[in-house]
C-alpha cells in the first residue's frame, strides 16, 4: 500500500515492496490518511479474525510486526513466522516484537517455494495478495494451503470485490492514484472462486468500510462449502 515501485511481468508496476522512509512510518501515515481510522481498524480485524490460544501462524508479508503483536495479545501463539521481502520492515518488526515469545520474522519471496508443508493452523495475510500478478496470487494460495495442516484456516484481508467506476470519488483517488496498479485488476476477481480452486472450502466473509474491504476465512480440505 505505497512506496518504491518495482516492476513485474507484463509491463505490470507494483508496489509490494515498500521504500526505507514509507516501512518505517508504515502505520503512521496510514492512521493519518485514514483520518485515524486504520489502528481501531486491524485491532477489530484481528478481533474477529478466528486466531486461538496456542495457535501457530504463519504471516505472509508480515511488514512492521503490527498484526504479529496484536495477533500475540490475543492467542499467545506457539508459534509465529513472520516472512517480509522488506529489510527495514523485518528490522522493524524485529524491535517492536523483540518481547515476545515464539515470534521470528524472516527474508523471503511469499509467491516462491516456502519451506513449510502441514505446519501451521493458520495462515494469515494482509493487503499483499492484490499487489501481485494472478499467476504469483496462484503461487501465495498454493504456499498457504501446503504449509497449513489439514482442517487450518487461511485468513485473508485485502479488497473486496468492486467496481471502481462505480464508487465514489474519494475509492476512485485511492485506488487509482495512490495504491498499487494492481488493485483495481484484483477487485475485479472472484476471491473465493481463486481459492475454492486451489482445494479451500468453508468460507466466511467479514466485510468492512461499506464494503470495501473483506476478511476472507477459508479451510483447508474438501468439506462442504458455502460456496
Amino acid at each position: 500500500m505505497g512506496g518504491r515501485f518495482l516492476k513485474l511481468q507484463n509491463n505490470v508496476r507494483s508496489k509490494v515492496e515498500l521504500s526505507p522512509f514509507f516501512a518505517k512510518h508504515y502505520e503512521t501515515i496510514l492512521n493519518i490518511v485514514s483520518f485515524g481510522a486504520y489502528i481501531p481498524f486491524t485491532k477489530n480485524v484481528i478481533e474477529k479474525a478466528p486466531f486461538e490460544k496456542g495457535d501457530s501462524v504463519l504471516d505472509l508479508g508480515s511488514g512492521s510486526g503490527h498484526f504479529a503483536c496484536l495477533i500475540a495479545q490475543k492467542a499467545n501463539p506457539r508459534r509465529y513466522v513472520g516472512i517480509d521481502i522488506s529489510k527495514e520492515m523485518l528490522k522493524i518488526a524485529k524491535e517492536r516484537c523483540k518481547n515476545l515469545k515464539n515470534i521470528e520474522f524472516v527474508p523471503g519471496k511469499i509467491q516462491e517455494n516456502l519451506p513449510f508443508d502441514s505446519e501451521f493452523d493458520k495462515v494469515f495475510i494482509s493487503f499483499v495478495l492484490h499487489g501481485f500478478v494472478q499467476e504469483e496470487r496462484l503461487k501465495i494460495i498454493r504456499n498457504a494451503y501446503k504449509s497449513l495442516k489439514p482442517g487450518g484456516k487461511f485468513i485473508i484481508l485485502d479488497y473486496a470485490e468492486k467496481n471502481v467506476d462505480k464508487s465514489p470519488f474519494p475509492v476512485k483517488f485511492l485506488i487509482r492514484k495512490a495504491e498499487c496498479p494492481l488493485a483495481e485488476e484484483f477487485m475485479k476477481r472472484n476471491l473465493k472462486e481463486m481459492i475454492r480452486r486451489e482445494g479451500f472450502s468453508k468460507f466466511e466473509e467479514i466485510f468492512f468500510f461499506k464494503g470495501y474491504v473483506r476478511l476472507e476465512i477459508a479451510t483447508k480440505g474438501y468439506y462442504e462449502s458455502s460456496f
